[in-house]
């Protein structure tokens, strides 16, 4: 994806900044429009493909109570499920099966929590699954194995709900959704990505907004809406949380604590959502408590505020008591790839959990300023203040601008 905006100038600012300053027929609520200084830079699409997404083209313009009839009750929270949970073996996905299994044993239910791979193999050494104990001393049950043999691994086992957490295209969930379906399970869900959706002029992307038919997700969502009656989709964007193996505030601290310049391309005002993992796994466990109401819909798995770039950096620095120099550069003219160089997408890329709030009467907890203290705390914790740290492309990027960097 392209940048929302450049600059004809390789150095756009370096300014210093202290830490002690600061598919179902329902349609989604209406959106605040939001302005931005470039948005012709952003492609425009209001179509939505494919065509089993329910909400309608114009759905961004429907009344608040639109969703007033299908708000979960309560009282359907009380029954035991008992829950299959297949998880990814890597990336910052694995750590929503860890949370999402906790959650669900905290409140009462059965959980199975199948992983891709090896119990022996190195991945298992890192986190989350490093603390799978956690997982297994709260009564849940732990296997390894490859998903397409889910059959195989949990032969005779019955299951009320089955999330993948797994798979990325069809190939990938189509064994595990069809022996779901063969097997009698009555709901089914799958961590999809915010990815998916189209970029748009007018952000925040809310759910009914024009996808990328050909991103492997959607062919996921399409099939599962198609063979279950009971389905739903879930959409994340950035995350963190203990446990989280895949890099996002900690590439901020790696920098901040060394006194180094944090990077950010374009101009740092691009607005993104970053959420704390137990905010994805309460709408999930909502969803699995509530399987009626959730029946059928996509739901955005994020937090309820957006923050910049910049703001990103600066919530680091603070939270670690540090000063921080933000540098801001042209990813083009100083030659490098912005997807290598930074954590996050070089855009707007800000997504709305309209629908679980109206639907499933979710609400969101993630505080960035003091979820922040909590991650840097663990942070010098496991030591990654003091390890040796190699900053190549940075120094690569500065070099272009000709920022010194002091050793």
């Amino acid at each position: 994806m392209a940048a929302l905006a450049s600059s004809s100038s390789l150095l756009h600012s370096s300014s210093s900044f202290s830490s002690s300053s600061t598919s179902s027929s329902i349609s989604p609520v209406p959106r605040i429009s939001l302005k931005f200084p470039s948005p012709s830079s952003l492609s425009s699409s209001l179509s939505i493909s494919p065509s089993f997404l329910a909400y309608p083209v114009n759905s961004r313009r429907f009344p608040p109570n639109s969703y007033s009839s299908t708000v979960v009750q309560a009282s359907s929270a009380a029954e035991k499920k008992k829950v299959l949970i297949v998880n990814t073996n890597s990336g910052g996905h694995a750590v929503i099966g860890f949370y999402f299994a906790k959650e669900l044993l905290g409140s009462g239910h059965d959980v199975t929590i199948l992983t891709v791979g090896e119990e022996s193999s190195d991945k298992m050494k890192k986190t989350p699954f490093s603390r799978f104990s956690e997982i297994t001393s709260a009564g849940g049950r732990t296997v390894w194995g490859d998903p397409a043999d889910v059959g195989k691994i949990l032969e005779g086992q019955v299951f009320d709900a089955v999330l993948d957490n797994n798979g990325k295209d069809l190939d990938t969930v189509r064994p595990v959704a069809d022996w779901a379906k063969n097997s009698g399970v009555k709901q089914f869900l799958f961590i999809s990505s915010a990815g998916i959706y189209k970029p748009t002029d007018e952000p925040p992307h809310i759910e009914g907004d024009a996808v990328k038919a050909d991103a492997g997700h959607v062919g996921v969502e399409k099939y599962i809406s198609e063979i279950f009656g009971s389905w739903a989709s879930f959409r994340p964007q950035y995350m963190i949380g203990s446990g989280n193996n895949k890099d996002c505030e900690e590439w901020f601290f790696d920098r901040i604590v060394r006194g180094r310049p944090v990077l950010i391309p374009g101009s740092g005002m691009q607005l993104t959502n970053i959420a704390h993992v137990r905010d994805l796994s309460s709408m999930l466990t909502l969803a699995v408590q509530n399987p009626a109401a959730a029946s059928g819909h996509i739901f955005n798995c994020v937090s309820d505020r957006a923050v910049t770039l910049d703001g990103m950096a600066r919530l680091c620095a603070k939270a670690a008591g540090c000063s921080v120099e933000i540098v801001h550069y042209d990813p083009k003219a100083v030659g490098v790839d912005a997807k290598k160089a930074f954590p996050f997408r070089n855009m707007h890329f800000y997504a709305e959990p309209r629908a679980a709030k109206d639907i499933l009467g979710w609400s969101a907890t993630t505080n960035l300023p003091e979820d922040l203290k909590e991650r840097f705390d663990e942070y010098v914790k496991i030591g990654r203040d003091k390890k040796e740290i190699k900053f190549e492309l940075d120094d690569k990027i500065l070099a272009s601008l000709k920022v010194p960097v002091a050793a």
